[in-house]
């Protein structure tokens, strides 16, 4: 089994205080500088996140490529963390391979009494960039903001302004990238060049 954080205290601090940042300025890249050993095929961002985020009050949902046997066993075993079948029964999902992710709409949007119950994606992508791809404008965002996003669908923009069209319902997105991380909560607005 490899290790989570080294200290798991501070670790999960110090990545909540980076996903803190991310999600109050949305399509700004942080670095994680927890140093974890995440198994195959888990990105040190999208584990550290998980580490942090997930525990076993938070049903999961895993694509087929987050299925692996050795990320399975470390998810249970670090996050004692619930794993569900359908992404409609998940607060967390984990998306390796975003090119064949379902719809968002098949997740959980919450509700308008109550959108917290919404569920957040962690994306698991190639590389994120600053200051190229979508303009991104809302809440957090001085004017506007620019985030590529490598490894995403075709379809990955549409989808992101769709979901904000369900505003105060929606998804949140957690983008990692190697040690990286990008948020795009539902108050995110993508804009047309």
């Amino acid at each position: 089994m490899r290790p989570g954080f080294v200290d798991p205290v501070l670790g999960s601090q110090r990545v909540f205080r980076r996903v803190l940042e991310a999600m109050a300025h949305p399509g700004r890249i942080v670095t994680l500088d927890a140093l974890i050993e995440a198994p195959a095929p888990l990105a040190p961002a999208s584990a550290a996140v998980c580490l942090t985020l997930l525990d076993f009050e938070t049903p999961l949902w895993l694509d087929d490529a987050a299925r692996s046997r050795e990320a399975v066993e470390w998810l249970r075993f670090h996050c004692g963390v619930p794993l569900v079948e359908g992404p409609e029964s998940a607060r967390f999902a984990l998306v390796l391979a975003p090119a064949a992710m379902p719809a968002f709409g098949e997740f959980d949007l919450g509700t308008d009494v109550m959108p917290d119950r919404s569920a957040t994606l962690i994306l698991q992508v190639d590389a994120l960039t600053a200051g190229a791809g979508a303009r991104l404008a809302g809440p957090g965002i001085a004017d506007t903001t620019r985030l590529d996003v490598a490894g995403a669908p075709p379809r990955f923009w549409d989808l992101v302004r769709g979901n904000g069209m369900h505003f105060p319902r929606g998804v949140d997105l957690l983008l990692a990238a190697g040690p990286c991380l990008a948020a795009l909560p539902r108050t995110v607005r993508v804009r047309d060049d």
